[in-house]
């Protein structure tokens, strides 16, 4: 096959000295503006005014926050699936069908032909930075691998579809990135996960794979499956695709995945790299190194707006841009984009590492804060704190989710629930015991407030922890019709009906 890698050198050396140049509040504003024009005769545009916008402040006075439910009840729910110059000029051709991770209502978030296109361009700012880190790559003379939903869409209409967002990314690739593309069309149509996995893991085996792309849980499911077909191999990625060089994840916390995933990749010359990619858009790639933050991309049709957490329901929150955020602050992002979402409310936190070029971590969800008893902890602190927990008994966490427990009787002591999935199962009520001392001991470093509420059992009695049986996360979710793709497991649950389902479906109570 056509070593195509020379050619997106060339483009990468281009791009990173555009990068170098760039001024940051100057291409966000010309990026906003830009989007106001073009929206400016739709029904949104009209309702505020796009035309008299000229600047950020004159849009962030006009257009006030909204969540996903404003949207759809106020635009999008009366004309669905037909939504035609409603919020983006044209008709909406896609809907990226995502389920709340916390309540596992459908959500339909338009999904247009330019917003697909910025996600591309974005693709290749990653792999531009993957080509400046390794000047001797091939990635592009073998296959790079997307591990993501079925591209057998839902017709919703004539010329309107609906589906998982990797499904409407990969159905609508551009022919030239076909060529180097895996699983092939007959096998990425496969909607059920489990049979996907059974066809595609040992074709997969054939395939001289350089990249592969996915949320971490469902990629160290199929790592499982393909050693499963080699029981005689040592579990390393190296042993079944030797040529491999870039494993691409998002969309949740890496951290307690770093261990499992460095030892898949031991021996190997390939290397992990996280992307921000919503439904909603492409916000930034990972441009260093493991945990080091990702960059924003300002330039590429999305304009961010970061409001204080704490802030976030108040009626008049601080809407701060790349122009004048600070580092260390937990905000929560909010979006305009080429997808006719405007100061749209994305559900996400971040916090910033870096401001010459602008960095972030992902921390959580708005909605993912832990504090049943006022104590606050946040997705970041008990991402951290699980992982050193699991360190502690030199053991690998595949997947977790922690809620509140409350006291059935009179007396009885509130704390916190986890379930927690080990890569082995540990049979040493001993392990699991330090585990637990750990897990606390962190939290109570990490969160103030939690310290306090654990202070002498006073608030809180020490968290709880029940393992579950290898794969049992896997089985919960397919139950829920939610395996594989981008659906997550459910860090922090916060409803107490999916919180019993849960428990009573791993049998403890």
């Amino acid at each position: 096959m056509l070593n195509a890698t020379t050619l997106l050198a060339c483009f990468g050396r281009y791009r990173l000295r555009k990068l170098r140049r760039l001024r940051p509040a100057e291409a966000q504003a010309q990026e906003l503006l830009g989007l106001v024009r073009t929206a400016q005769d739709t029904q949104f545009g009209k309702d505020h005014g796009f035309a008299k916008i000229h600047t950020v402040e004159e849009f962030q006075r006009r257009v006030p926050l909204r969540h996903y439910e404003d949207f759809w009840n106020t635009y999008w729910k009366s004309g669905f699936p037909h939504v035609e110059n409603v919020t983006w000029p044209g008709k909406t051709p896609y809907f990226a069908v995502t389920s709340g991770t916390s309540t596992g209502i459908s959500k339909y978030i338009p999904c247009t032909h330019e917003i697909l296109r910025t996600n591309r361009r974005a693709a290749l700012d990653l792999l531009a930075f993957h080509l400046h880190n390794r000047p001797n790559s091939r990635l592009l003379a073998g296959r790079n691998f997307m591990l993501g939903g079925s591209t057998g869409l839902n017709s919703l209409a004539p010329d309107v579809y609906s589906g998982d967002l990797s499904g409407i990314a990969a159905a609508t690739l551009p022919w030239w990135a076909r060529l180097r593309y895996f699983p092939p069309k007959e096998l990425e149509d496969i909607s059920n996960w489990r049979e996907k996995i059974e066809l595609v893991a040992p074709v997969s085996l054939a395939e001289d794979i350089r990249s592969i792309s996915g949320t971490p849980s469902w990629l160290l499911l199929f790592f499982d499956r393909l050693a499963a077909l080699r029981p005689g191999s040592e579990r390393r990625l190296v042993n079944f695709w030797p040529n491999l060089e870039l494993v691409v994840h998002g969309s949740v916390n890496f951290a307690p995945y770093r261990r499992p995933f460095a030892d898949w990749l031991k021996g190997s010359h390939a290397e992990t790299r996280e992307t921000y990619a919503a439904s909603e858009g492409f916000l930034a790639v990972a441009d260093r190194g493991d945990g080091e933050g990702m960059r924003l991309i300002l330039d590429n049709g999305l304009f961010l707006e970061f409001v204080p957490l704490e802030e976030l329901n108040e009626t008049a929150p601080t809407r701060h841009w790349v122009a004048n955020v600070e580092t260390g602050v937990n905000y929560a992002v909010v979006l305009s984009s080429c997808a006719g979402v405007w100061a749209y409310v994305l559900g996400d936190t971040v916090r910033f590492v870096d401001l010459d070029p602008h960095r972030l971590l992902v921390t959580g969800r708005v909605t993912d804060a832990l504090s049943a008893f006022g104590e606050h902890l946040i997705d970041e602190e008990i991402e951290e704190s699980v992982a050193r927990a699991a360190e502690a008994i030199d053991a690998m966490v595949t997947d977790y989710s922690v809620g509140a427990v409350f006291p059935t009787a009179r007396g009885g002591r509130s704390g916190h629930f986890f379930l927690v999935e080990f890569a082995e199962k540990i049979r040493d009520p001993e392990r699991i015991a330090t585990f637990a001392r750990t897990l606390d001991a962190a939290l109570c470093e990490t969160n103030e407030d939690y310290a306090a509420y654990r202070s002498e059992d006073f608030g809180m009695i020490a968290p709880r922890v029940h393992p579950v049986a290898p794969g049992a996360f896997a089985k919960w979710m397919e139950a829920r019709g939610q395996l594989g793709g981008q659906h997550k497991v459910p860090r922090i649950i916060n409803d107490e009906t999916l919180f019993k389902n849960l428990r009573d479906f791993m049998g403890c109570k």
